[in-house]
């Protein structure tokens, strides 16, 4: 029985024994902004949507293409004479060298140059908005992993305190079966109570061992199993959020608004874009280059030319089957449907701030009961502790206090842990999930 009551000691210290580093949740957050994997795939594409905003990209700049070639052809003639007769020439050889600098460039299009400068900056800005969107989901996955290894290690140290209180119920009563003061009845019911609590303190060890993996594995930590002390061992939540200033703060600062925003000015763009198609277009061509002929017939051998050429091009489209018209009206169409779709995103961010701050106040009310329930269960298993070591109370009635204790312990960390995970929702509606890169920021929310 003693033997069993060791075996999962070491377990229960492994990770404070072996852990070396110290990790707080900025440092946490620091870490995994700078290896996670996503993170730095998403901020490998906003590199691209920077390098796609230029001017040469949006057709601003002239294009310059140097070109050069050799062509030759051998031919046989057969030429019928007006007096008579018939001329014949076989494999006469003709051939043309060329090389050239050629320069085109649109100087005008009705304002699509523009238009499209302006779509690759906003589609650059989106870029940026996505990486954001990407850090904050981020944090907020790391910050209720952190949290939630720190509720499951709470959880540990009450079962493996239950286990204790029960390890020295079996202590008594065994001493009492040997003199005769109790059953063999108690004894088996103490030994079942104590292997039943070794049980549940084995399979905590496995959740906690889940929890700091998965932890380790949103740092990007190349060992997952490596340990780690936690700087902290409680959940403070920020009970001093305000609804108003968070609803604010969610239509200044909320990515995905700010994405739905600029999904608008781009359809906006599209329809200036489809508007250019009314003007006129002006075009400039210029190049310089040389030319070759050589002949095998008639009284030139051999034609050079060197020089520049230049043109300029203005052109109208007059009609091309109503499609201008149609594209104008799709872009005008779109633009109405990126507001509605705004409205919607509105609509249900208003929800779902309705939803958490009920959560959020409901599970404060809830924190603050259970902390209540849980002196009165402290208390209350004292009491009940005194009485069986005196002989006044019974092993199933000391177990139902005990079990009162853990249950108590338990809503209460859930509580609290329930209250933290709506905090984190709150901030990340509201743009402010970064808050928690920042010294004190569950003190100094606002």
């Amino acid at each position: 029985m003693k033997r069993l009551c060791y075996i999962f000691l070491p377990f229960v210290f492994a990770t404070t024994i072996a852990a070396q580093e110290v990790y707080d949740l900025k440092r946490c957050i620091e870490t995994g902004l700078q290896h996670n994997y996503a993170i730095r795939i998403i901020r490998n594409n906003q590199i691209i949507s920077e390098n796609n905003a230029t001017l040469g990209n949006a057709g601003y700049l002239p294009a310059a293409d140097l070109s050069g070639g050799l062509n030759g052809a051998m031919n046989t003639t057969r030429n019928s004479l007006s007096e008579g007769g018939v001329e014949t020439q076989s494999n006469i050889n003709t051939e043309t060298a060329n090389v050239g600098l050629n320069v085109s460039w649109t100087i005008f299009d009705g304002f699509g140059i523009q238009a499209d400068y302006s779509r690759l900056k906003e589609l650059r800005s989106i870029g940026e908005l996505n990486t954001r969107m990407t850090i904050e989901d981020f944090i907020a996955s790391i910050s209720t992993e952190y949290y939630n290894l720190i509720r499951q290690k709470t959880r540990l140290r009450n079962l493996t305190s239950t286990l204790g209180l029960s390890r020295e119920r079996l202590r008594i009563v065994e001493e009492r079966y040997y003199i005769g003061s109790m059953s063999r009845l108690d004894l088996q019911q103490a030994q079942v109570d104590f292997n039943a609590d070794s049980s549940a303190v084995l399979n905590q060890l496995e959740v906690v061992h889940r929890s700091r993996t998965h932890l380790n594995q949103l740092m990007a930590v190349d060992n997952v199993e490596e340990p780690f002390f936690q700087k902290d061992s409680t959940i403070t939540p920020n009970v001093f959020l305000d609804e108003a200033e968070l609803w604010k703060r969610t239509m200044e600062s909320n990515v995905s608004l700010l994405i739905s925003g600029k999904n608008t000015l781009i359809s906006e763009l599209d329809l200036k874009k489809a508007k250019s198609r009314n003007y006129p277009y002006l075009r400039l061509n210029a190049g310089y280059g040389y030319t070759g002929n050589w002949y095998e017939t008639g009284n030139i051998d051999m034609q050079q030319r060197l020089g520049l050429t230049y043109g300029l091009t203005v052109g109208f489209n007059l009609f091309d089957g109503f499609n201008k018209k149609r594209e104008q009206r799709n872009a005008t169409i779109q633009i109405r449907n990126r507001e509605l779709l705004r409205q919607d995103l509105e609509l249900s961010l208003k929800t779902d701030m309705s939803n958490q701050w009920m959560a959020y106040g409901n599970n404060k009310d809830l924190w603050n009961l259970e902390k209540e329930n849980l002196v009165a269960a402290e208390e209350n298993f004292r009491i009940a502790i005194e009485r069986y070591r005196l002989g006044d109370l019974s092993g199933i009635q000391l177990r139902e206090a005990q079990n009162s204790l853990l249950n108590a312990e338990e809503r209460q960390s859930i509580a609290e842990f329930a209250t933290k995970l709506c905090e984190i929702s709150l901030l990340q509606l509201s743009g402010q999930i970064t808050n928690y890169l920042y010294a004190e920021a569950e003190d100094e929310t606002f």
